[in-house]
């Protein structure tokens, strides 16, 4: 569905050919990473990711679709990680020429249900619950003090149902000519 529109996807971690190296350290490993090494090796993927992927493709007024953004980091390191007083200095840097989203869904699942919801668990899905809670609760303060941008999605909604809501929601922005 691009409505005409040209579109490029992206993740993080792993839009480009050095953030699959960086994902895999990241999530495909077994090793216990220090915090501050999870925290630089997630910022140096996103600034290959913006250098490469997302900047380039915004500047050709293309829609960058990304698997995950800062946001995350904030969920993930200053909540999970408690790297709060890190990341907010890191932000104010202004290290990367980072961009506020347009639109930003949150697929919200309580996380003993997505817990149990995956077969092969990743490095970050291996954490305890309280860690999952925390970084649940990061996302949905976010979704508060950018309730503008974001559209929290129940996930306990089929696939079918959760792709049809994230379509609709696209389509309303795009009508009124977002993007």
């Amino acid at each position: 569905m691009s409505e005409g529109k040209d579109v490029v996807l992206t993740r993080e971690p792993g839009g480009t050919v050095v953030g699959e190296k960086i994902r895999n350290i990241l999530l495909e490993s077994n090793e216990d990473i220090d915090r501050y090494t999870e925290l630089f090796l997630y910022l140096a993927d996103r600034a290959e990711n913006l250098a490469k992927v997302v900047n380039p493709n915004l500047e050709k007024n293309k829609i960058v679709i990304s698997d995950r953004y800062f946001d995350s980091t904030i969920a993930y390191q200053t909540a999970g990680r408690g790297l709060k007083e890190e990341v907010k200095i890191l932000k104010k840097l202004k290290l990367f020429n980072i961009r506020e989203p347009d639109v930003t869904f949150l697929l919200d699942v309580d996380p003993e249900i997505g817990r149990n919801r995956i077969t092969n668990f990743d490095r970050i899905e291996r954490e305890n619950l309280e860690f999952h809670r925390r970084v649940r609760k990061a996302y949905l303060d976010l979704a508060k003090i950018y309730k503008n941008r974001f559209f929290i999605i129940n996930s306990k909604e089929t696939i079918n149902e959760i792709h049809e809501m994230i379509k609709n929601k696209v389509l309303v922005f795009l009508n009124r000519g977002g993007f």
